[in-house]
């Protein structure tokens, strides 16, 4: 009976203790409320944006209601592109967007999202990278040290690998592909297919339709088979081929104004930290299961033809994605210390990862074949 009197008791102290904490502010719980607004640069129809909507959802709901995000699509403050600049002044508190939209202010920057592909390196690997592995030190140093920003920075979409794209006549070939004027990322991707001989051109997502239907441009490229069913570009072209080159990784990032981060109590932050990797593991199993249902309705629905990607698209892609790489290494001693890191890195995991997904898959093909 002892026993129980005062396993209750301290329950009754720990529960008191509790209310004591919270209503003193030991939790952060000042009765604050903080706002930030989060532009995406994707559009509303984009899986990708409901999957930030969640992420303000889950802070909103695990803080208490004490922190809350409005959510806003591409160019809804800040003209796309120029995210970065809209987080480090503070025009916006928040940004989801890709790395290498920011290109142009230092070429470093293409590394966080997109690795060239004879690194070896996927999704899973850079992040592994990013958050176990010295990459986030390095992205620090970047933004801080090197560029002088004050924003602070999370890896958190995973997506892709991003197909070759939607063209309106079958390409059998690079010299066929070489016809079209094509949308593609811009950066160092965008370079690539220019150095192959490709018409590239950059622009939003949301740009791509309203382009298509002017004649600006006859094949482009987006996110996956269920962003691009949303932005409707099977409407518009009807040759569909799933394997590209040119953001094998893919893998987006919340960028913060450092000054609104610094204002933030500890609980909020690890609040935020947490709905961040909570992300991170809503965008694999959306790219998996979304991409795949969409790619099934396409071809069923929508009458779109699936194709493979011809093969001479593979080595020219590699030959000048390497020749503009080492460019900008030559260029950019920071971009060669980023890519040596994860050159590096990639050799550590590579050997284990690569013997995994092969016994996996090998696994999977057997069984397919026993089944039909």
């Amino acid at each position: 009976m002892n026993t129980i009197r005062s396993t209750v008791m301290r329950s009754l102290a720990a529960w008191g203790l509790a209310l004591l904490w919270a209503s003193t502010g030991a939790y952060g719980a000042d009765g604050k409320v903080y706002h930030m607004t989060i532009q995406t640069v994707v559009p509303t129809s984009s899986i990708y944006y409901q999957l930030m909507q969640k992420f303000g959802q889950e802070i909103d709901t695990m803080s208490g209601g004490r922190l809350k995000a409005e959510v806003l699509p591409a160019g809804a403050v800040v003209p796309t592109f120029q995210e970065l600049d809209g987080v480090n002044n503070n025009v916006v508190q928040a940004a989801f967007s890709w790395a290498n939209y920011w290109t142009g202010k230092n070429s470093a920057f293409v590394l966080f999202a997109n690795v060239p592909p004879d690194t070896g390196m996927d999704q899973a690997s850079l992040l592994a990278w990013y958050y176990r592995g010295p990459g986030e030190a390095l992205y620090n140093e970047l933004l801080h040290d090197v560029m002088h920003l004050k924003v602070k920075a999370f890896m958190m979409q995973p997506m892709g690998p991003d197909p070759l794209g939607w063209f309106k006549k079958p390409i059998e070939n690079m010299d066929d592909f070489a016809k079209f004027k094509y949308r593609a990322p811009p950066g160092i991707p965008g370079q690539t297919y220019k150095e192959m001989g490709v018409a590239a051109v950059a622009m939003p997502g949301g740009d791509i339709v309203p382009a298509a239907q002017r004649g600006v441009i006859d094949a482009a490229e987006w996110i996956g088979p269920a962003d691009d069913q949303a932005l409707g570009l099977q409407k518009i072209w009807k040759y569909y081929y799933l394997q590209g080159l040119h953001q094998q990784t893919d893998v987006g990032q919340l960028i913060v104004n450092e000054d609104f981060w610094n204002s933030l109590p500890p609980d909020l932050k690890e609040i935020m930290r947490v709905a961040v990797m909570a992300t991170v593991a809503d965008s694999i199993n959306s790219d998996i299961y979304d991409n795949a249902l969409a790619l099934k309705a396409l071809g069923e629905k929508e009458h779109v033809v699936l194709r493979d990607t011809p093969a001479d698209y593979y080595p020219k892609f590699i030959a000048a994605s390497n020749k503009v790489t080492k460019e900008y290494a030559a260029k950019n001693p920071f971009f060669k210390k980023v890519l040596d890191s994860q050159i590096e890195f990639a050799k550590s995991v590579y050997p284990y990862h690569k013997r995994v997904l092969e016994l996996y898959f090998n696994m999977v093909k057997t069984a397919h074949e026993q089944h039909r």
